[in-house]
């Protein structure tokens, strides 16, 4: 029994050992502003910049390939964002000011689920047959349960403007 104790414990520093030397032997370098840029981005991989997910797109931006008003959940101010930590001029004319968040007409909505699940920040609640709803704290606004829905009663409308977002209008230049 003890014997099988200790060559166990001696396999398992063995075979530790050997990973952490594997680790740093075959360690990839990153780029650390890609990772940076990464977890600026939302994160909920909709693809609607035309990268992959938010890895791929953060990749894009600092080699230059992509604009920093691709990723259109982030909004203005992220590009605002994006642009001052890369160091580059955004050209946000086609933006919104205000972030978009579905909105769902329960008066149209048959429960037809197809919403939900699409919805890559799980951000629709609502069951079979029953009507669904949008949380607007998890909504990002990629616009795919719009395509998704067959009866057409979810819209993109821009955010309601409560404590939690509202900010004090800057004056204007005299």
């Amino acid at each position: 029994m003890v014997t099988a104790v200790a060559v166990l414990t001696l396999l398992g520093l063995a075979l530790g050992l050997l990973l952490g030397y594997a680790d740093k032997v075959f360690a990839v370098e990153e780029n650390p502003i890609v990772k940076e840029i990464e977890s600026m981005l939302p994160g909920t991989h909709c693809g609607q910049c035309g990268f992959p997910g938010c890895s791929g797109a953060a990749e894009a931006m600092v080699a230059g390939d992509a604009a920093v008003t691709c990723c259109p959940p982030g909004g203005r101010a992220l590009a605002q964002a994006l642009a001052e930590k890369l160091g580059v001029d955004a050209d946000l004319s086609g933006m919104s000011s205000e972030p978009m968040l579905a909105k769902i007409e329960e008066s149209l909505c048959t429960g037809c689920c197809r919403c939900y699940r699409v919805c890559p920040t799980d951000a629709i609640m609502g069951a079979n047959k029953q009507i669904h709803v949008v949380f607007a704290d998890a909504c990002t606004g990629c616009g795919k349960c719009v395509d998704a829905c067959p009866e057409d009663c979810i819209a993109m409308q821009p955010e309601q403007e409560s404590l939690d977002n509202w900010h004090w209008p800057k004056p204007a230049a005299a």
